[in-house]
C-alpha cells in the first residue's frame, strides 16, 4: 500500500484538530463549571436536566404564592384581633351599663363610646390589604364589603374564597368573606333565642338557657305566656298548648329539649318568646345592644326591660366573640400549614438542585486530569507532525 505525503499530512492535521477541539471543550467546561454546555453533549442528561429545572421553577412559584397567602392571612389575623378587642370592649361597657347604680345620664355617656366602637368595627370590616384590595369582600376585592344605612348593615361582597396553590395538589384560602366573618352569626345562645316581649309589665328576667336534649328540640317557635303571677303556659307556633305549669321565681322552664329560667316576678299577661337562633350580623347585635343601653328607666318594668335588653345583647355578643375566635383559629391553622408546606418545598427544591448539580455540574478533579492528558497528547501530536512533515524521499537522494 502506498501512502502519499499529502495523505500523511492531512491525517496528522485532522488528528491535531480533533485533539484541539477536545481540549477546547474541556477548557470551556472548566471556565463555565458545567459538564453540559449544549444539549448535544448528552441528550438524555440534558432532557432530564430540563425536567428538573422546570420542577424547581414550579416549586419557586409555589413559594411565591405561599408568601402572598401568608401576607394576606397575617393581615386578616391582625384585623380579627382588632375585631375581638372591640367586641370585648363593647361587652365590658354593656356590663358596666347593666349595673343598677347607673343612671340614664351615665348610660348615655357609655352609649357614646359604644357607638364609637361600632363605627370602628365597620372600619375594620372595610379594611384593605397591602395591594389596595378589601380584605373581607370575597372575590370582589374592589367592592367595599360593608355599607351602613342608619341601623341597617349590608354586605356587598360575595362569599367566595381565593384558593392559592402552595404545593403539588395543595391549595390554601388566602382569606375569608365578610359574609362569613361578620354576618353569618347565630343570635341568642347559638341554638335558640329567648326574648322578653317589650310590653311586659312585670319584673321577669330571662337567663341564657340551653338545649339539654338535641333530639327533642324541634326548632319550632314558642311563646311562654303567664296566666297569673304563679302560673304559665307554653304554646307553639300554631297556638297549641305544649305545657301548663305553676311558677316560682327562678324556676327552670323546660320543654321540647330546651330549658331556661326566669328570675323576678312576671305579671299576668307577660310573654317571653323562644325561637330557633337566627343569623344576625355583629353590627346589628352591637346596634341593638346600644339601643338597650339607651333605654329610659322610670319604674321597675322599664328597668327590667333594660336588663333583659342588655342580657339579650350580651348573648348575641358572646356568639359573635366565639365566631371571631373560630376564624382566628382557622387563620392560624392556615398560616401553620403554609409554613409547613414552605419547609417541604424547600426540602424538595434542595433535593432537585442536588440531582441537577450531579447532572450538569463539572467534576473539576476529573476535568483537570483530562485537560492535562489532552495537553500532553496534543503536544506529542504536534511534535510528531513536525517530524513527519520533514520526511521526503529527496532527503535520501545523493
Amino acid at each position: 500500500m502506498r501512502v502519499s505525503t499529502i495523505s500523511t499530512f492531512l491525517s496528522g492535521l485532522r488528528s491535531m484538530q480533533n485533539l484541539q477541539s477536545s481540549l477546547d471543550q474541556t477548557q470551556r467546561q472548566i471556565s463555565s463549571g458545567r459538564r453540559l454546555l449544549v444539549p448535544s453533549d448528552d441528550p438524555i442528561a440534558a432532557g432530564r436536566a430540563l425536567e428538573l429545572r422546570e420542577s424547581v421553577s414550579r416549586l419557586e412559584q409555589f413559594d411565591r404564592n405561599a408568601g402572598i397567602a401568608q401576607n394576606r392571612l397575617s393581615q386578616e389575623e391582625v384585623a380579627l384581633k382588632s375585631v375581638n378587642d372591640v367586641l370585648q370592649r363593647v361587652r365590658e361597657l354593656a356590663l358596666q351599663a347593666n349595673n343598677a347604680t347607673q343612671s340614664d345620664e351615665t348610660r348615655s355617656l357609655i352609649a357614646v363610646e359604644l357607638r364609637d366602637r361600632l363605627d370602628y368595627l365597620v372600619q375594620i370590616a372595610n379594611q384593605r390589604d397591602g395591594n389596595g384590595q378589601y380584605l373581607f369582600s370575597g372575590n370582589l376585592g374592589d367592592v367595599e364589603p360593608v355599607s351602613r344605612s342608619g341601623s341597617t348593615f349590608t354586605y356587598n361582597g360575595d362569599q367566595g374564597q381565593r384558593l392559592i396553590q402552595i404545593g403539588e395538589g395543595r391549595q390554601v384560602a388566602d382569606g375569608d368573606s365578610g359574609a362569613d366573618v361578620f354576618f353569618q352569626i347565630r343570635a341568642g345562645n347559638g341554638d335558640f333565642s329567648a326574648r322578653a316581649v317589650a310590653t311586659n309589665a312585670g319584673t321577669g328576667i330571662l337567663d341564657l338557657g340551653s338545649v339539654v336534649d338535641p333530639t327533642a328540640w324541634d326548632q319550632d317557635s314558642y311563646t311562654v305566656r303567664f296566666l297569673a303571677a304563679d302560673s304559665y303556659e307554653v304554646v307553639d307556633s300554631s297556638g297549641g298548648v305544649v305545657l301548663t305549669s305553676a311558677f316560682q321565681p327562678g324556676d327552670q322552664i323546660a320543654f321540647r329539649g330546651i330549658e331556661f329560667s326566669i328570675s323576678g316576678q312576671p305579671a299576668t299577661g307577660d310573654e317571653f318568646t323562644v325561637a330557633p337562633a337566627p343569623y344576625q350580623d355583629m353590627f346589628t347585635s352591637v346596634e341593638r345592644l346600644i339601643a338597650a343601653v339607651e333605654t329610659t328607666t322610670f319604674d321597675d318594668a322599664s328597668r327590667t326591660a333594660l336588663t333583659n335588653g342588655i342580657n339579650a345583647g350580651l348573648q348575641d355578643l358572646d356568639e359573635a366573640i366565639g365566631s371571631v375566635l373560630d376564624f382566628r383559629t382557622r387563620v392560624g391553622s392556615r398560616l401553620s400549614s403554609i409554613e409547613s408546606q414552605v419547609d417541604t418545598n424547600g426540602g424538595l427544591t434542595l433535593a432537585l438542585q442536588t440531582t441537577l448539580s450531579s447532572i450538569e455540574d463539572l467534576d473539576y478533579a476529573e476535568a483537570l486530569s483530562r485537560l492535562s492528558l489532552q495537553v500532553t497528547t496534543l503536544e506529542a501530536a504536534q511534535q510528531s507532525f513536525v517530524r513527519t512533515q520533514q520526511l521526503s524521499l529527496f532527503n535520501f537522494i545523493r
